[in-house]
């Protein structure tokens, strides 16, 4: 993995439900031992407050592969594995 950057320019896609989920907008980083323990994509927008939205943590174990121009997750948990 080289940089953030490259991560931001990157979809992501929900293998289980084919969901476009976007684009990774930020991080979660351990501090103590420097490793990346989450992507942080942006919600969708809803009637909420000012049309806010609420971000979309996705933790590292949950991403099954990065590719050039996507990363795949599965946002199920192990035991509601994709059909």
């Amino acid at each position: 993995m080289d940089r953030f950057q490259s991560l931001r320019n990157k979809e992501v896609i929900d293998i289980c439900e084919g969901e476009r989920l976007g684009f990774v907008c930020d991080v979660e980083i351990d501090i103590c031992n420097g490793r990346i323990v989450a992507i942080v994509v942006p919600g969708r927008r809803g009637f909420g407050f000012f049309g806010k939205h609420e971000e979309v943590v996705i933790p590292w174990r949950n991403i099954c592969k990065i590719g050039d121009d996507i990363i795949i997750v599965n946002l199920r948990p192990k035991h509601l594995e994709c059909d």
